[in-house]
């Protein structure tokens, strides 16, 4: 199954003093690039957020207002989304790999739900690491004010299939995460 991407890098990092998560470097790699790359079988990647130096074939997309959360940001990007699927990234999960994709994918695949998300170790679900069908989204993202709408929100009526994935779940929000993904 094919898929495209939105990448949200829009966040003002307000735990961590304002500054900009996509470019953080952990592992010797700024997190905009890291998740770029593990998202290398995507059709499409739209970045929702600033523009920003990247090397990757990727379109630039900003929500309207600037500043308005991560639903504003899927709302933005699934604008230019064309493919039957949509990978959602964070921008500050520095554990994400190509493979975790193709779990997720593999998932969405095998069992039809809406969409196929990470857990991390405690089973809390991460949805901002996750393929959706496109279509389910939309409908999602329809049914809300996405300025400012929580993620749980959007997904709560969604039918999801969950992929234990500790590493690719953890996202950097405070200095004691950066610290912690950096060590």
């Amino acid at each position: 199954m094919k898929f495209d991407a939105i990448v949200l890098a829009g966040g003002g990092g307000a735990r961590l003093g304002g500054v900009d998560k996509a470019e953080l470097v952990v592992g010797g790699t700024r997190l905009l690039d890291t998740v770029l790359r593990s998202l290398v079988d995507a059709e499409n990647i739209i970045v929702v957020g600033p523009r920003r130096g990247s090397e990757a074939d990727v379109e630039w997309l900003r929500e309207s207002p600037p500043g308005g959360g991560p639903v504003a940001g899927i709302a933005a990007g699934l604008a230019a989304v064309s493919a039957a699927a949509v990978a959602v990234a964070a921008v500050d999960h520095p554990g994400v790999t190509t493979a975790t994709w193709s779990k997720l994918l593999a998932e969405l695949t095998l069992t039809d739900p809406d969409g196929a998300l990470v857990t991390d170790g405690e089973g809390r679900d991460q949805p901002l690491v996750a393929i959706y069908r496109t279509a389910a989204l939309e409908r999602a993202v329809a049914g809300l004010d996405p300025h400012g709408a929580s993620v749980a929100a959007l997904v709560e009526g969604l039918t999801l299939t969950r992929v234990a994935d500790p590493v690719a779940a953890r996202d950097i929000d405070t200095p004691a995460d950066l610290s912690g993904a950096a060590g």
